[in-house]
């Protein structure tokens, strides 16, 4: 490994699994020790199967077979007092903070006129006004340490509108707006903000009965991974139906690092051409 982050701190929301662990896992292997948040449960309105207590301890025991540190803390991003509390923590063990990876986030399908009051909240409680919460609790450790890096996890949905999902593609949306400001009042304290766009990744939030499903409309039952797969390659320009969390986290990564330095308020797709198709 070649320590890209090596004596840096970074804080990973959305960490017990998926583009998270991801994140939290290559940020460790090239040097950073980690303050990792998930609220290990389930929420309103999503119906795909939570994190769990025991995902987010698979996460610290990744980390740790590194030889770095972790801090692990159960928390709702939307809670900003115990967000607050959590990061506050990490950075008083770990002795600062230089990295942010917000990237907790939910999803739920319906058409726009459709979606119900909860539902329309939840999504932007937690992919929009939690990503503005970590950023928030954050930057103060980030501007006494000189400067740092915020990569905000978005979509293909916060570059164009997908269907079924006006909810969470208003969120994502908004991620970008949200880098974008922040990337210019946090520049004269040497903070960089960009955001990073997946298409679909093999994690659980797609790989579940419902988002299959709306794959493929043709079935009269849930589709099986392989015939998900021939329908999800559809959307990208590469011949792949998706991509891998440690793509997502090595793009964060590479933003993070000090070849990087001086590129912000950029949105970076990791998409496979599919905002080009």
């Amino acid at each position: 490994m070649s320590a890209r982050v090596a004596g840096k701190v970074a804080l990973v929301t959305g960490a017990a699994r998926g583009i998270g662990r991801a994140q939290a896992l290559r940020f460790a292997q090239e040097g950073a020790d980690v303050i990792a948040v998930d609220v290990c449960g389930p929420l309103e309105t999503v119906i795909i199967p939570p994190a769990t207590r025991e995902d987010l301890a698979e996460t610290e025991r990744l980390v740790r077979e590194t030889g770095r540190r972790i801090a692990a803390f159960e928390v709702d991003v939307r809670d900003r007092a115990s967000l607050a509390a959590a990061v506050d923590e990490g950075v008083a063990q770990f002795g600062g903070l230089d990295i942010v990876c917000a990237t907790a986030g939910i999803t739920s399908s319906a058409p726009a006129l459709d979606l119900d009051e909860q539902t329309w909240n939840t999504m932007l409680d937690v992919n929009l006004t939690g990503v503005w919460q970590t950023c928030a609790v954050s930057a103060p450790h980030l501007i006494a340490r000189g400067g740092g890096s915020m990569i905000l996890t978005s979509s293909i949905a916060g570059l164009r509108g997908l269907v079924g999902v006006a909810h969470y593609t208003a969120a994502k949306h908004g991620v970008v707006g949200l880098m974008r400001s922040m990337a210019k009042e946090l520049a004269p304290n040497g903070i960089r903000v960009n955001t990073v766009h997946p298409t679909n990744v093999d994690t659980t939030m797609i790989q579940n009965d419902m988002v299959r499903s709306k794959f493929r409309p043709d079935l009269d039952r849930p589709p099986t991974r392989e015939e998900f797969a021939e329908s999800a390659v559809s959307m990208n320009m590469l011949d792949v139906p998706w991509v891998e969390p440690v793509d997502v986290a090595n793009a964060a990564l590479f933003l993070a690092s000090d070849e990087a330095r001086y590129i912000t308020a950029v949105a970076l797709p990791v998409d496979a051409g599919s905002t080009r198709r």
